[in-house]
Formats: structure tokens, sequence, C-alpha cells
């Protein structure tokens, strides 16, 4: 089953679809949808791993904030 948002993608390509084939050839995919879908994967496994690290950060700064003692600091 194909991805709606896949196939839109590539009819709005135009004028950089030559371009777009030829690259998902360079890099070894079957089809321009396969190219798409791995774009997409990748751009959604970088914000994953981009709000996992945000709450690892907050949780730090929490875990630091609860360690101080007084209230001076």
């Amino acid at each position: 089953m194909q991805n709606q948002e896949i196939v839109k993608m590539i009819e709005n390509l135009k004028g950089r679809r030559n371009y777009e084939e030829k690259r998902a050839i360079k890099l070894g995919f079957a089809s321009l949808y396969d190219y798409f879908e791995d774009k997409i994967s990748k751009k959604q496994k970088a914000i994953e791993e981009e709000q996992k690290k945000i709450e690892d950060t907050k949780t730090e700064d929490q875990q630091i904030k609860s360690k101080k003692s007084c209230s001076c600091c």
C-alpha cells in the first residue's frame, strides 16, 4: 500500500524529478518511491532523536536543581 504523502511529493517534483530519479539510482534505490520513503523515515528518526535529547536535558536539569540544598545557589 502506497503512502499518499509520498505520491503527492513525487507528483509535485516537476522539473526536479529527473534530478531526484538520478539521485535515487545513485544511492541504490529501486524506485523513486523507495527513495522518498527512506528520506521521510530518516527525517522522522532525526526528529525523534532530537525530542529524546531535549527530554534528557530537561531531566538532567531537574536532577541538578533538586540536588541543591540551599536557595542561594
